[in-house]
């Protein structure tokens, strides 16, 4: 079984994710999406809140299992015992910080490929960070994030 690892912030998760994870499940026999604590980040939702949508989204899913991690992702790599770790390149500004983490964690776990996946173009110019501005700033989001993150973001921003 060839599983492969597809690990982030999620904060939150938006369709350009989602569109990852579906072409992913197509590549490798499961997935594991990791849900990363990164304290550096300073995340708008909680882990456990980006973990719950990643749930609700993917409920029923058999080739698919959700986690929350901390800590490198080559080790968690390792334990998984995962061949391949997924990246999402949006754009040539995101290769060379994932070329760098490729490097490293093939430095960390040797035995692990790391495999880049460009979403659908209609999702090359969103991040989670355009998300949460754009909705800060009255715009609609509605076509980029799942109901249950558009639902928790008019709460979140609500109660602001």
């Amino acid at each position: 079984m060839r599983k492969a690892l597809y690990p982030g912030t999620f904060d939150p998760v938006t369709n350009g994710h989602l569109d990852i994870i579906d072409r992913a499940l197509e590549l490798f026999d499961g997935l594991v999406v990791a849900v990363a604590e990164n304290p550096q980040k300073k995340p708008f939702f909680s882990l456990a809140e980006r973990s719950d949508f990643l749930h609700k989204i993917f409920s029923g899913k058999s080739k698919l299992e959700i986690i929350s991690f901390e800590g490198l992702t080559a080790h968690l790599a390792k334990e998984k015992n995962v061949t391949a770790i997924v990246r999402g390149l949006r754009a040539v500004s995101d290769f060379e910080y994932e070329f760098q983490i490729a490097l490293m964690n093939r430095r960390l776990a040797p035995e692990v490929e790391t495999v880049f996946l460009m979403p659908s173009e209609k999702y090359t110019y969103l991040s989670s960070t355009v998300i949460k501005d754009v909705f800060s700033h009255g715009g609609d989001v509605s076509a980029f994030v799942p109901s249950v993150v558009l639902e928790a973001l008019k709460k979140k921003f609500n109660n602001k």
